[in-house]
C-alpha cells in the first residue's frame, strides 16, 4: 500500500533525462496516482524557457514514456497554464513531489490552498540526479551536447 492515494507534481518535460525519470520514479513510489502537471508553451516561454518541442510533441513523448517506464501506474496529465494547476484546486492531493530546485515551491502552494480552504499538502523533496560530472542534468546542458539524457559526458571536440 502506497503512502499517499493521491500526488502532484509538474515539469516542462521538454527532452526527458533521467533526472525526470527519478522525479517520476519518486512520486509513483509513494503514491496510488500522480497528476503531472506539464507546462504549456506560453507558460514556458514566460518563464525563459527556449522549448525544442512544443506541448503536443512533450505530451504525446511524456505519456509514451510512462507506460513504457512506470507500466500499471496510475497517472493523469494535465496542462498547465500556471504554476500549480490542479495541485491549488484538488482536494485530494495530499502531497507534492519536487526536486531540490523546485522546494520552494511547497510553501507557495500550500499558502494558495489555504486561501480556498484546502488542507495542505506535505512537501516531497526528491534529490536531483547529477550527471558524471558531479553537475545537475538538464534540459538545456543537453540542448548544449554537454551531456546525454543519462548525464554521460559527451565530447566538446566536434
Amino acid at each position: 500500500m502506497s503512502k499517499f492515494s493521491l500526488v502532484a507534481m509538474g515539469g516542462t518535460f521538454d527532452i526527458i533525462h533521467r533526472g525526470h525519470l527519478t522525479l517520476l520514479g519518486a512520486a509513483f513510489e509513494i503514491s496510488d496516482k500522480v497528476i503531472i502537471g506539464l507546462t504549456g508553451d506560453k507558460l514556458a516561454v514566460k518563464k525563459g524557457k527556449n522549448l525544442a518541442n512544443q506541448y503536443e510533441q512533450r505530451l504525446e513523448t511524456l505519456t509514451q514514456t510512462l507506460s513504457k517506464e512506470f507500466p500499471n501506474s496510475s497517472f493523469e496529465i494535465s496542462k498547465l497554464d500556471n504554476d500549480f494547476g490542479p495541485a491549488v484546486l484538488e482536494k485530494g492531493v495530499e502531497a507534492l513531489v519536487v526536486s531540490d530546485e523546485t522546494s520552494n515551491q511547497g510553501q507557495v502552494l500550500n499558502d494558495l490552498r489555504a486561501e480556498k480552504n484546502l488542507p495542505p499538502v506535505q512537501v516531497i523533496t526528491v534529490p536531483m540526479f547529477l550527471a558524471k560530472d558531479g553537475n545537475r542534468i538538464s534540459t538545456t546542458r543537453i540542448k548544449n551536447s554537454e551531456i546525454d539524457s543519462e548525464g554521460n559526458l559527451l565530447s566538446i571536440d566536434k
